[in-house]
């Protein structure tokens, strides 16, 4: 089996937790009608993206929010990737970390964003640093289809990180995150696209929906990629959800006639 069927969810974020689980509750309810392997969710789905209020949101792995993913995993038999919630750990550092939950509800990969967005453009200013940490390492998980990369939002700028993804195996890179309206519209689909192209891999990113409301205000426009650098699929800034193939039997075949990999010098690239 080389297709995996794959809905992308781009949600509206409330301010209470409870309420943005009902609607990835009934996004979902719709998405699965379509018989999808695999979902993947916003950059912090369950709460607003202040980063200032990340510790009021935080859970440690295993609590409440979790178990509730892990539970729609198993109980919908799909690989639920878990957009990204604020995690707190042991230490109580507080880290932007995303789950993958296996058709079992198993986690099966766990990636905490490398890293963090501190920028001031106008007036469109963040600092994640202020209250995140940074994780340490290198995000990949298999499926029966084959495997697949994780990064966060900001990941997405360093083509280091996904050239490992690459060499560690991935032929899809999954991408929670919420670039705003100052990055969006400049870069959003510009980056998918050269990922995808510079790795023969799908790129797949998946976004809050647009609420000029909000405090930081998300660009939407979640977005999947060939590795062609097609555009297979793209939303507006609205809520709702698509449906895509990740053909990993293309990527083969892709790679075989366009041998870009094989053909890096790596004794050069020091």
């Amino acid at each position: 089996m080389s297709k995996c069927k794959l809905a992308v969810i781009q949600m509206h974020i409330e301010d209470k937790k409870s309420t943005n689980l009902k609607t990835l509750n009934s996004i979902l309810h719709n998405a699965l009608k379509e018989d999808v392997d695999m979902v993947l969710l916003p950059e912090m789905f369950c709460c607003p993206y202040v980063t200032s209020k990340f510790p009021l949101y935080a859970e440690p792995e295993g609590g409440n929010t979790y178990r509730y993913l892990s539970n729609l995993a198993k109980v919908n038999n799909i690989y639920l990737v878990a957009g990204s919630m604020p995690e707190i750990d042991l230490d109580g550092k507080i880290y932007n970390t995303s789950y993958v939950f296996d058709r079992n509800g198993d986690l099966i990969g766990k990636h905490r964003k490398i890293h963090l967005f501190d920028m001031q453009i106008g007036d469109t200013y963040v600092n994640e640093s202020n209250t995140v940490s940074p994780g340490e390492n290198i995000t990949v998980f298999d499926t029966e289809f084959g495997r697949f990369g994780l990064c966060i939002c900001y990941d997405l700028r360093f083509p280091e990180i996904f050239r490992m993804m690459v060499d560690s195996g991935a032929k899809a890179i999954m991408v929670p995150a919420a670039f705003n309206m100052k990055t969006g519209p400049s870069h959003w689909e510009l980056l998918f696209r050269c990922r995808a192209v510079d790795n023969q891999v799908y790129t797949i990113g998946c976004a809050p929906s647009t609420n000029y409301n909000d405090t930081y205000i998300s660009y939407g426009n979640s977005i999947a990629v060939s590795p062609w650098g097609d555009i297979i699929n793209k939303l507006n800034g609205d809520e709702g959800y698509f449906v895509c193939y990740i053909d990993f039997e293309y990527i083969n075949n892709l790679r075989k006639e366009l041998p870009l990999l094989e053909h890096r010098r790596c004794n050069l690239y020091k």
